[in-house]
């Protein structure tokens, strides 16, 4: 007799969208919203013209360097011909990794300041972190069915541990003097916390919110696998078709929105910390 972990799974699944197929079709319903209108305004304007406004935006936020890796990480991809899944993609990310880091940043903050509840997460994070980042994508593409939905899910949950650990990490290392003194000029608890302990923390939130950028842009190719579209879809493409050219543009095409993302929100974040 083997132990057969779906035939307990499908049942549960089953009854989740019996009852609750209304709130599915609700989140479904939000998240392509989001996800649309974020395509939308990326794809609206000239390629061109995107990575003029995307170079300039850097220059500003983040400094020069920024703005000529993030114009040329933008020209790589659309001089690929990869333009329209290039967008695709980072707006899957964009949408992920916010949602992400709006789940974890709260929930690593409540971590460091209660022994329990870090005690609580830890073996969940671990079985998190252990699962193959593909079996997220079995229960989600259960619940919502096969497209994007679904591979915004499986992202999140792959995305939320690195940086749910290191949040609380970066909050727990802050030093207890400078916590100390903020209480004893009278500073409210928020007022620590924003004034005080977040930048104190930035550089470990800095680290975390790189992985959850990387992590999220390796889980959106495999999304691909799901009809999630975007850059994931063209390297499965490469793959079935035995399309070496395809597959090594959109594997560094991938490559190239990961250096963007990782690098403009770094930058624009060290430059507003100075």
């Amino acid at each position: 007799m083997t132990f057969n972990p779906g035939a307990f799974l499908a049942p549960l699944v089953d009854w989740l969208n019996a009852n609750f197929h209304g709130l599915f079709a609700l989140i479904a319903r939000v998240i392509e919203t989001v996800l649309g209108a974020i395509e939308a305004a990326l794809l609206v304007v000239p390629a061109a013209g995107v990575i003029v406004l995307v170079a300039v935006l850097a220059w500003f936020a983040a400094g020069l360097r920024v703005a000529i890796l993030s114009a040329c990480c933008l020209g790589f991809c659309w001089l690929a011909g990869l333009w329209t899944a290039s967008m695709q993609t980072i707006a899957l990310v964009v949408v992920a990794v916010a949602i992400a880091v709006a789940i974890a940043f709260p929930l690593g903050i409540w971590a460091a300041r209660r022994r329990g509840v870090e005690t609580a997460l830890r073996p969940v994070l671990d079985v998190m972190q252990t699962v193959p980042p593909w079996v997220y994508l079995i229960p989600a593409v259960m619940i919502f069915s096969l497209g994007r939905v679904p591979a915004i899910i499986a992202t999140i949950v792959y995305g939320v541990p690195p940086m749910l650990r290191l949040t609380t990490l970066a909050f727990r290392g802050v030093p207890k003097d400078l916590k100390e003194l903020g209480e004893a000029i009278g500073a409210k608890p928020g007022t620590i916390l924003w004034k005080i302990e977040l930048p104190a923390a930035r550089p470990t939130l800095l680290v975390g919110l790189n992985q959850c950028i990387l992590l999220s842009l390796a889980m959106v190719v495999l999304a691909g696998l799901v009809g999630a579209g975007g850059l994931g879809a063209e390297v499965t493409r490469g793959l079935t078709r035995m399309e070496m050219g395809l597959g090594l543009r959109a594997g560094l095409a991938i490559v190239a929105v990961a250096l963007l993302l990782d690098r403009l929100s770094r930058g624009a974040l060290e430059r507003k910390r100075v």
